[in-house]
């Protein structure tokens, strides 16, 4: 499958076929990375690294990936470039894309990185906007996969905020691979209608279904996979809290929730996660608000059952994936 020159901004620009080639590939990449064979496919191009939001995995993936395959590497954070503030979108586009061979972005809006693709004239990949997430998605269901040893027909269950960049893209690529999709929250964090259609549509092609359901319980039975992001996204202001706190309290991942999904279900976080008070964060809003944890309990992110490491490590395979088949 040749998908050389491609952008990687979002899941819908793919056909399942498309997809589970790039799983494919980041598999095969993934045992040659642990057998120490060397894949330096792409020797002497360069990358760079746009981070207007930063991130621990996501860098680190995209440059220990690189390097595996040869390229060197610049990273701009969000000090380092002037992309939109003193240099357009469509400028900083032209001029990167004369001297790197691909470019990755992570930010705010969708239509920065769309508008990079447009001008750049070499590959553009999604490291995360507001609205979708495709990189994390690979390494999602690279470990699915891994786990269950298939992707189409698992129950897939989705815990908190499913309206931004998660939950989209969770419930974009669960719709393209045939998995069963839920999302469990009050009906005011579902995804966009307009989404939800097009997912539908989809959906009856692979044989996906599609379920909005703010009952815990029944959402969360028979499920294969629970999946739960952080409540408040960077970028967010700290009073969202007690507001999410009050609306998502309630769709904690807890023992409780993974006993009624069963002793075989797994559970699943892109990180990083409020499991415990071991971060600035974590502590400051546990101490206003009287909390241990946010979104999953210590015990499950501690648990057998999570597979969050795993899910971390993936993020590097799949991103080497997605860089090595379309330069």
């Amino acid at each position: 499958m040749n998908l050389k020159g491609r952008n990687f901004l979002k899941l819908l620009d793919y056909t399942s076929e498309e997809i589970e080639y790039l799983i494919d590939l980041a598999a095969d990449l993934k045992a040659k990375k642990k057998a120490g064979i060397p894949h330096k496919l792409h020797e002497g191009k360069n990358v760079a690294l746009i981070f207007e939001k930063t991130s621990t995995r996501t860098r680190c993936a995209f440059e220990v990936a690189a390097r595996d395959l040869g390229m060197g590497v610049t990273y701009l954070d969000p000090t380092g470039s002037q992309i939109g503030k003193k240099e357009s979108i469509a400028d900083t586009a032209r001029v990167l894309g004369r001297m790197y061979d691909g470019i990755e972005y992570r930010g705010f809006g969708q239509t920065i990185v769309e508008e990079l693709a447009k001008y750049a004239g070499v590959p553009v990949w999604n490291g995360l906007t507001d609205e979708f997430h495709p990189t994390q998605i690979l390494a999602d269901f690279l470990t699915i996969r891994e786990h269950f040893g298939k992707l189409k027909g698992i129950n897939f269950v989705y815990m908190g905020d499913a309206r931004f960049n998660m939950g989209n893209s969770l419930m974009v690529g669960c719709a393209k691979m045939g998995l069963n999709f839920t999302a469990c929250a009050p009906a005011k964090y579902f995804p966009d209608q307009k989404l939800i259609d097009e997912c539908e549509s989809i959906a009856k092609q692979t044989g996906a279904t599609l379920r909005f359901e703010s009952n815990v319980a029944t959402a969360v039975k028979n499920a294969d996979v629970i999946y739960t992001d952080i409540w408040v996204s960077m970028g967010e202001p700290v009073e969202i809290w007690q507001e999410r706190i009050d609306d998502l309290g309630p769709y904690q991942v807890n023992s409780n929730v993974m006993s009624i999904a069963g002793d075989n279900a797994v559970f699943m976080h892109c990180l990083p996660s409020y499991h415990d008070l071991n971060t600035v964060v974590g502590r400051e809003m546990g101490e206003k608000f009287g909390r241990d944890s946010m979104e999953v309990t210590n015990d499950v992110f501690e648990s057998a059952q999570s597979i969050v490491f795993d899910e971390a490590e993936n993020r590097m395979h799949t991103i080497k994936a997605v860089m090595a088949a379309t330069l």
